[in-house]
């Protein structure tokens, strides 16, 4: 029960996250990583504090998977 309530906390922090971040353009060559040159420099603290918290909630968010899955794993057999 734990587990699936941390995984709906983790989902929404991690949605709003994500939806936080700056735009980094938005063509079909930048989504392949052809616009990677101009914005891997240029990014502020606040921007790089916001990555890394968006990685760490992100595998929290992917233990908290892993952790459930086990447990329906044991509870199943």
């Amino acid at each position: 029960m734990g587990f699936s309530i941390a995984l709906i906390v983790f989902s929404s922090l991690l949605m709003l996250l994500v939806l936080m971040h700056k735009g980094k353009g938005g063509g079909l060559s930048d989504m392949f990583g052809g616009g990677m040159q101009s914005s891997v420099g240029g990014s502020s603290v606040a921007e790089r504090n916001l990555d890394r918290i968006t990685v760490v909630i992100g595998l929290l968010w992917f233990a908290c998977i892993v952790a459930l899955g086990l447990l329906m794993k044991s509870n199943g057999s």
